[in-house]
């Protein structure tokens, strides 16, 4: 059996996701969304599910499980579907090409 780490979401993003319209695809989700909470021994994620049904803390719509390989399960309300997080751009280093504004605007000499 393999272990699954489950990934609750938090209610405010819930609720906008609740009332999305279903897409397919690979759900892309955001970390800040959710709060890990424990891990379950399932042969898949519909065995976790129902395992953990009946139990004070079910799975609800849009909690995620991970198993052991890394790769995302989203609970929806068409059963389990693909998922991954979506990492933000980070912008990094000094841009080229561009004078910044006031010193352009002061008469300051820029060096690039």
């Amino acid at each position: 059996m393999a272990a699954y780490k489950i990934f609750r979401m938090k209610d405010a993003p819930r609720q906008q996701f609740r009332w999305a319209p279903h897409t397919s695809g690979i759900t892309q989700v955001k970390p800040k969304d959710y709060l890990e909470d424990g891990t379950v021994e399932a042969p898949s994620p519909y065995g976790a599910w129902s395992a953990l049904k009946e139990s004070a803390a079910p799975l609800e719509v849009g909690d995620l499980l991970q198993p052991e390989d890394g790769a995302l399960r989203i609970y929806k309300y068409v059963g389990f579907e693909e998922a991954k997080w979506l990492v933000p751009e980070v912008k990094g280093g000094v841009e080229t090409g561009a004078i910044p504004a006031a010193a352009a605007s002061e008469g300051a000499e820029f060096r690039a």
